[in-house]
């Protein structure tokens, strides 16, 4: 099956590596790149559209019909961000594309990246993971063919890619041990880009994805 996606958060570390994987993959005929700014990557695979505002789709809004998937990986981190600042880029803004889609491609398959840790039942002493929790199931209330949201934790960024946050650069070196010790959390964001894919080609019957049905979706291909 030849899937075509639309993308948003490429010039990110996830959404570039998921991006990265998307064009590499055969399954993958055509990727619609949506950002506020250049992703800096041409490929014969790649669209790229830019918009100022994400609160404002109107003027894209007739160019995101008749994909077959979305691979949700705009986000920011809950540090340095106001309790306000983070709930509307989180959660409006999430739920502002998702439905901006569902009126174009009520059909298409939205797979939201979230994060380990999150909670459906919306509590926690934790804001960001209430906010988290309340956008994945406002998500699976649209009529959408299937949401999924998935639930990474640690992902070792893929080699040669410029997007990799601080984080993750100072720690790295760590990743075989971490990896040998905690396996069901640390992976790479290959593998992840990889578990994406297949959730959307092949239809995995879960809608919450967390890390061990991400490794088992991320091997699917082998």
């Amino acid at each position: 099956m030849k899937i075509k996606i639309i993308l948003t958060g490429a010039t990110g570390m996830v959404g570039e590596g998921v991006l990265h994987e998307c064009l590499l993959h055969d399954a993958v005929e055509e990727i619609l790149v949506v950002g506020r700014r250049p992703c800096g990557v041409n490929h014969p695979k790649m669209k790229e559209i830019l918009v100022r505002d994400f609160f404002d789709l109107s003027g894209i809004e007739k160019h995101m019909a008749g994909y077959d998937a979305c691979f949700f990986c705009l986000g920011v981190l809950p540090l340095n961000k106001s309790r306000s600042a983070y709930y509307k880029i989180t959660y409006t803004l999430t739920m502002t594309f998702a439905q901006t889609l569902c009126r174009q491609s009520p059909e298409m398959i939205f797979c939201y990246v979230s994060g380990a840790g999150v909670k459906s039942s919306e509590k926690s002493w934790f804001s960001f993971i209430r906010v988290k929790g309340k956008t994945e199931n406002d998500l699976m209330k649209l009529p959408f063919k299937k949401v999924y949201n998935f639930r990474p934790a640690f992902m070792q960024p893929t080699k040669g890619l410029k997007n990799t946050h601080f984080v993750y650069k100072l720690i790295n070196w760590l990743y075989p041990a971490l990896h040998a010790l905690f396996p069901n959390y640390f992976f790479t964001l290959r593998e992840f880009g990889l578990a994406m894919i297949n959730a959307v080609n092949r239809e995995y019957e879960k809608n919450i994805l967390e890390m061990p049905d991400l490794i088992i979706l991320s091997k699917q291909d082998e």
